[in-house]
């Protein structure tokens, strides 16, 4: 910037700030700047000229009383005229005048367009730069049309200075965010990308923020900037602190450059080149090392600049998910904040566990820390860290902690602050129906819910255990018996009684055995509550009375004698008026067997996404896919596949742990099942994207596919034969899809049909139909608006009928902005997903391994290991396989075995796997068994793209 000769200091300016400063009142001030625009205003208008000092302090007054809050309505063509003049100081105030005075409507725009022109031509870059200053801060489309095509070009011009590269930049940057259908940018686009490389930092930096708001809105057209800024990232995570001299901060190698390269890298998958990932990954390994070393300064700032560029690094690993060894060193490090005195790297460290927790990789250390995020639950001060803390818990919890973290949270929900209560009590309520073991504890933690949190247990919390119970047989007498003593507290909360009517109505009966609830006990206990209560409970226990006269026929009189009242004959409300006239009259007039067939049992409820979980996901927001907060990817493969295996082994008909019901019968509904396998079906070819599909081989939750307009994630669950998949749509943009469908197709190999409602009942309850596929799925329909910012979702449930090889597609269509979109992805619905784990002895294992010695039954295959040979890694992938890791057995300790059964509806495959390293040569031998040939080469394929 030129140097201001004293000369340019204004006198009068200077003068005129201090009067203002001096008035002792608000009225003095007003008449000290009416005199002072009444000056300005003759000056304007005199006969005599101006010279270019004098417009510039007038037009600086004006500009300051703006600022104090004054309307300015003057002034603005002498503003306009400093932008003429060929000295800085004037040039600049006219801008400055502009950018902040200047409406976007104003006559007088195409005036400072043209003067912001004959800047930009001048090739001063002084001047230049402050044109290119006034289009950012202005940002008006008017001026995205003017000048949107000529910023590109003097940005990737070979004579352009740097510092007027940069204000380019940011400038084109700004455009975009306002006007981004008038910014051009295919024929820059590779010259722009090229910036990456260039000698200035600051146009590295400037040029790297443009290009990551660019690849978010078309990734394909900058991903060679993927090349260039893991090149660029290297060179600074190696270099001393004094090779980029200009650019350290506190020691810190351009910090900010890092963050945003490391930013822009999360706009993309891990690369594909095995080089250049292997360069990041060296990266990402010296910024965590770095983090570790000793401090070489005490300030604040070192700590501050260090902490952002490992923070977005751990972002980067998180995004990619891909590397197994990276992801627990971040969980570690992260570990380390969550007892670091700085409340704020608390709270990142947190926030960033709950994302580590999603990943099946990070998943078993990110639960290492509970007991830190516990006790950071009890004694944390900060209600902002402490409800991150209870988000954390809520993503680490699966079945072999869930107890645990439950009880923590109820204890923590009696001092929570208000604000979150509500939230708490969602997700307590989840995480016990989700992982509950047996229904005893998953009633008593609801009611122990609603005993402390009663005002903030939402309906869809009681609605939901009352759900439970009616479609469980064996929990229901537990649930009469806890309820029952539960109501016998002298001060209940009103959903406790909602929930105590409505069970002992149902199931009273189970417990009027014992003298202590005999039914008229029952019944004076409930309408001891009766007063107390609002009018829809006051219905609800009304028609439990109607139930107990069912139930009970010797307390008939008694509650007949309540119906009969006053009180309730003439009732004020109407709803209540009428139950007790109507119930009255049908207790006096119908006999026992048409009473005992009105008010029979409830049937089980139809089985849906829990109303809990769908409440959840609204109050965090739209947009948020399966949080993978809310649906954490199943990293816990081995325990949970074993403890299902061993919860269907007790024959129990209705697994509480099956909570998609997968064994259940879907609800009918128009158009649910639409036949798209059909000959008749025409669906527009469309490129199939498998980019994702090999990731989920070895898990079963997470995003298959992303791009500048739709995010879709995918949640599922299987068991035995049956699967269950949540696809989740997100809309990332701020405008509406129409017309959304999806449907669900597959190559004639694969012979999957989608079933009618009438053939998928048939096919539970074991009829045959005329046409044979190896796949049977039923999908639900989509809704056909998605909003912006929202998300989607449907559900396909699966039945695999035979051993297949084939994958699904799935196809979507959308209006966006009037054009059709179609996007084909592959499902993720492979053989492994049917396994079931078997436990076996060492004994028995080589006994079936050497019965299924025969050619036709082995497959074996020796390959090159594509990525580190870490031995918890390749343990994790084995049990996300979906086979049970048997230890001890193979005489080697080096090499991994594993047993499983493939579950399909006409039969079950046994299946023996030998995993055997070489950790020297870098090689693998896999070698799978299994009584059908087609199992065991589509096993080994799936198996051996893993590692």
């Amino acid at each position: 910037m030129p140097a201001v000769s004293k000369g340019d200091g204004m006198r009068g300016l200077a003068v005129f700030i201090s009067d203002i400063r001096n008035c002792k009142s608000k009225e003095a001030e007003i008449k000290r700047i009416n005199k002072e625009l009444a000056n300005i205003r003759s000056k304007f208008k005199g006969d005599k000229a101006l010279d270019g000092y004098s417009k510039k302090k007038y037009v600086c007054k004006l500009l300051f009383i703006f600022l104090l809050g004054h309307d300015i309505d003057f002034g603005h063509m002498e503003a306009v005229n400093l932008l003429s003049s060929n000295k800085y100081t004037e040039k600049q105030i006219g801008y400055l005048f502009i950018s902040v005075l200047v409406n976007s409507n104003s006559d007088l725009i195409s005036l400072i367009n043209n003067g912001i022109k004959n800047d930009l031509a001048s090739r001063n870059p002084t001047f230049m730069n402050l044109a290119l200053h006034c289009i950012a801060n202005v940002g008006s489309r008017e001026m995205a049309e003017a000048f949107a095509s000529e910023i590109p070009r003097i940005l990737v011009a070979g004579d352009t200075m740097d510092s007027v590269k940069q204000s380019a930049a940011l400038c084109l940057l700004r455009l975009n965010r306002t006007s981004p259908d008038l910014v051009p940018m295919g024929e820059w686009t590779a010259r722009v990308v090229h910036l990456l490389n260039d000698q200035h930092l600051g146009v590295v930096t400037a040029a790297t923020s443009l290009i990551t708001t660019l690849a978010q809105k078309s990734p394909d057209d900058f991903k060679t900037s993927i090349s260039l800024a893991v090149a660029r990232l290297s060179r600074i995570v190696t270099s001393a602190s004094i090779d980029l001299q200009d650019y350290t901060y506190y020691f810190v190698a351009a910090p900010w450059l890092s963050v945003k390269l490391l930013r822009l890298l999360q706009c993309y998958p891990p690369p594909e080149d095995a080089a250049l990932r292997s360069r990041l990954t060296e990266c990402l390994e010296t910024i965590l090392n770095k983090a570790q070393e000793p401090p070489k300064s005490k300030k604040v700032q070192h700590s501050n600049a260090k902490n952002a560029v490992l923070f977005e690094a751990i972002a980067l690993i998180i995004h990619h998910d891909s590397e197994p060894t990276l992801l627990v060193r971040a969980c570690n490090q992260l570990g380390q904040f969550l007892q670091h005195r700085e409340t704020n790297l608390r709270y990142l460290a947190l926030e960033s566990m709950c994302t580590l927790a999603s990943s099946e990789f990070s998943h078993e250390a990110v639960k290492t820390h509970i007991e830190t995020v516990i006790n950071a639950l009890k004694t944390e001060r900060d209600v902002s860290v402490r409800q991150r803390a209870v988000d954390l818990l809520y993503a680490m919890c699966d079945r072999s902690n869930a107890k645990q973290i439950v009880a923590e949270m109820l204890s923590y929900l009696e001092t929570a602050d208000y604000s979150i209560r509500e939230e708490i009590v969602l997700k307590v309520a989840i995480l016990a129906e989700k992982y509950a073991v047996d229904y005893t504890w998953y009633v008593d933690t609801i009611l122990n819910l609603i005993r402390m949190a009663g005002d903030h247990v939402s309906e869809e919390v009681w609605y939901r255990v009352i759900q439970i119970v009616i479609n469980q047989d064996d929990v229901q007498g537990y649930a009469a018996k806890t309820v029952f003593e539960a109501l016998q507290a002298p001060a209940c909360h009103e959903n406790l009684v909602k929930v105590g009517g409505y069970i002992l109505g149902e199931f009273g009966n189970l417990i009027a055995g014992d003298s202590r609830s005999s039914p008229l006990i029952q019944f004076n206990l409930l309408h001891s509550k009766f007063h107390l209560c609002s009018v829809p409970t006051r219905a609800l226990l009304l028609s439990a009375y109607i139930k107990f006269i069912n139930l009970f026929p010797e307390i008939k009189a008694t509650i007949q004698d309540v119906l009969r009242s006053d009180s309730q004959l003439r009732n004020a409300d109407v709803e209540l008026q009428q139950r007790a006239v109507e119930y009255l009259r049908l207790s006096c007039i119908a006999s026992t067997d048409i009473l005992a067939t009105v008010l029979e049992e409830m049937p089980p409820f139809p089985e849906r996404e829990s109303s809990i979980l769908t409440k959840l996901k609204r109050k965090k927001g739209p947009g948020n896919l399966p949080d993978i907060d809310d649906a954490r990817r199943n990293v816990n493969g081995n325990t949970e596949h074993i403890e299902k295996t061993e919860a269907t082994s007790k024959d129990s008909t209705h697994s509480f742990t099956d909570l998609l019901n997968l064994n259940s019968t879907p609800a009918a509904g128009p158009n649910l099942l639409i036949d798209v396998f059909s000959d008749s079906s025409t669906l527009e070819a469309t490129d199939v994207c498998e980019e994702n599909f090999t990731r989920f081989v070895c898990k079963n939750n997470g995003v298959i596919y992303e791009n500048q307009l739709l995010q879709i994630g995918l949640k599922s669950e299987y068991r035995q034969n049956l699967g269950r998949v949540h696809m989740f749509y997100g809309n990332k943009t701020s405008t509406q899809f129409l017309s959304f469908s999806s449907s669900v197709t597959s190559s004639d190999a694969l012979k999957t049909h989608i079933l009618s409602t009438a053939q998928w009942l048939n096919t539970q309850f074991g009829f045959q139909h005329s046409r044979k596929g190896l796949l049977n799925v039923q999908t639900k329909t989509v809704e056909p608006v998605v909003e912006g910012g929202a998300q989607a979702q449907q559900i396909l449930n699966i039945e695999c009928v035979s051993d297949f090889t084939d994958a699904l597609i799935l196809n979507i269509q959308f209006r966006y902005g009037g054009a059709l979109q179609n996007i084909a992805v592959k499902l993720p619905v492979m053989l492994n997903k049917f396994f079931q784990p078997t436990e076996m002895m060492s004994e028995d294992f080589f006994q079936r391994w050497k019965q299924l010695g025969s050619p036709q039954q082995e497959v074996q295959k020796i390959f090159k290991a594509q990525h580190p040979m870490d031995t918890d890694v390749i343990k994790a992938k084995i049990l996300g396989f979906g086979v049970a890791l048997l230890e001890q057995v193979d005489p080697n300790p080096e090499n991994f075995v594993g047993a499983g059964v493939i579950h399909t509806k006409n039969t079950q495959v046994g299946c023996l796997l030998r995993l055997e390293p070489n950790a020297p040569a870098e090689m693998y031998r896999l070698t799978l068994r299994t009584s059908r040939e087609s199992v065991s080469q589509r096993l080994c394929d799936l198996l051996s793209e893993q590692f």
